[in-house]
């Protein structure tokens, strides 16, 4: 397998529209750090579950945390799971119902959930933290050996995945182009609006640098 690329199974493998499928590691990548949230499916007692939840990357893992007591995570533990990250760029109006679709972009992932160590659970959440607004970590107080036995992180190496995209006009059947009907694109954005103080915060607290400066697609390499 060419490691700039994801690796292509039956379960990764584009059927449908399979021109819309990226095996390339670096847009997956891109995908990823463009937002904190996954969903993350889990089977328990021959049931499916699905939750959604935080994730980042680190290099060539993703990683997910949550509480030590959630059935999901001690049930995912060395078990094949499923992750999702989604972003949702526009609806696509065409001239049919039928040919009405969405611009996206999304990237599936299969692995085996492996348990991040108590040793390593506070480099973890520092990653976590600072994946999410880069400098935080820093300014807090420090993590208690409670607050990490409480919590339960799982991570996988990102290997076995595919990236499924859809950008553009609509595609209309030929002959539909000439009726009088509106097609085109409704984009959908993430806004990230000013920062509110919490209503307890000292007022000579001031905002620091490094929430004036929060966006949106860093990550931690």
């Amino acid at each position: 397998m060419n490691d700039d690329n994801l690796r292509k199974t039956r379960k990764t493998r584009v059927i449908r529209n399979p021109s819309r499928g990226i095996y390339d590691r670096e847009t997956a990548y891109e995908i990823i750090d463009s937002t904190p949230m996954c969903h993350v499916s889990y089977t328990i007692d021959s049931q499916p579950y699905i939750t959604p939840t935080f994730q980042w990357r680190k290099e060539n893992w993703i990683y997910w945390h949550g509480s030590s007591a959630s059935r999901f995570l001690k049930s995912a533990e060395s078990t094949p799971v499923a992750i999702n990250i989604f972003q949702f760029d526009g609806l696509v109006l065409a001239r049919s119902g039928l040919h009405h679709s969405a611009n996206y972009r999304s990237v599936t992932l299969f692995g085996i959930a492996e348990l991040i160590s108590d040793s390593r659970k506070e480099e973890a959440l520092k990653d976590f933290v600072d994946n999410l607004i880069p400098g935080r970590w820093e300014t807090l107080r420090p993590v208690k050996p409670q607050e990490i036995r409480a919590t339960m992180i799982l991570g996988m190496p990102i290997e076995e995945g595919s990236v499924k995209v859809r950008s553009g006009a609509p595609v209309d059947d030929a002959e539909d182009y000439d009726l009088p009907i509106w097609a085109g694109v409704i984009p959908f954005r993430t806004s990230i609006g000013e920062a509110v103080p919490d209503s307890v915060l000292p007022s000579h607290i001031d905002v620091p640098d490094h929430i004036k400066g929060f966006r949106l697609g860093r990550k931690i390499d």
